[in-house]
């Protein structure tokens, strides 16, 4: 499998990169009390860190709400996973824990402040590519919804999109019976390939922690 990034996309969004890991053999269920703990103390103190603070002057927040904009997408419209899950503490309505894989995806997107996306390899075809969406570019989301993704940046196979920093799709989404899968970090693209590169080791060491498995990770862009 090879993963690409559009011309528009580099042209755009200058700097756009992703932190890219590939997990095999993994096992996801109900996460360790470990990481239910970490999750819900982080978010208590966000809360009681934003009763004093403005969404936007968090600056991954800030900076991936740009990054929409000069995609071409309304942030305020369609607002990235990472500022949705900031709103959400802002109004003291907590992640509730999902499984392991997304608990793990929750805490550090509100840890580093940027999206992250993770997908079942079982239900992808062919390469990747990370692109803008044209007008008929869609997918039903896990939020239930038809997502358009025009003007969007999302991440695509042959059988079309399948994820994006703002909703991922039904078909590629990650559960109990997942075994292999891949994981994106929408990365700011501001940040230095050192420093992108310590972030995605430092969630595959964490999520190799817990779910076990190898895995191999590099950065695109």
């Amino acid at each position: 499998m090879e993963i690409y990034i559009d011309q528009t996309l580099k042209e755009k969004v200058p700097g756009f990169k992703i932190g890219y890991i590939q997990y095999n053999g993994i096992e996801v269920g109900d996460s360790p009390q470990m990481l239910k703990g970490r999750l819900q103390l982080f978010q208590e103190s966000l809360y009681f860190d934003m009763l004093e603070k403005e969404i936007m002057s968090f600056e991954g927040l800030k900076e991936w709400r740009d990054t929409f904009k000069l995609a071409g997408s309304d942030p305020s419209r369609y607002r990235h996973a990472a500022e949705a899950l900031y709103r959400r503490i802002k109004k003291q309505n907590y992640l509730p824990s999902v499984h392991s894989a997304i608990d793990v995806n929750n805490f550090f997107s509100l840890q580093y402040q940027v999206p992250i996306g993770i997908y079942d390899l079982a239900h992808i075809k062919g390469n990747i590519t990370f692109a803008i969406g044209q007008a008929n570019d869609e997918y039903e989301g896990i939020n239930g919804r038809t997502n358009s993704m025009f003007n969007m940046i999302h991440s695509r196979d042959e059988l079309g999109p399948f994820g994006s920093p703002y909703v991922d799709s039904e078909r590629t989404k990650v559960t109990t019976d997942t075994k292999n899968a891949v994981q994106f970090i929408y990365l700011r693209p501001s940040i230095s390939i050192e420093e992108a590169e310590k972030m995605t080791q430092s969630l595959k060491d964490m999520f190799l922690q817990i779910h076990g498995g190898e895995a191999k990770n590099f950065i695109i862009g």
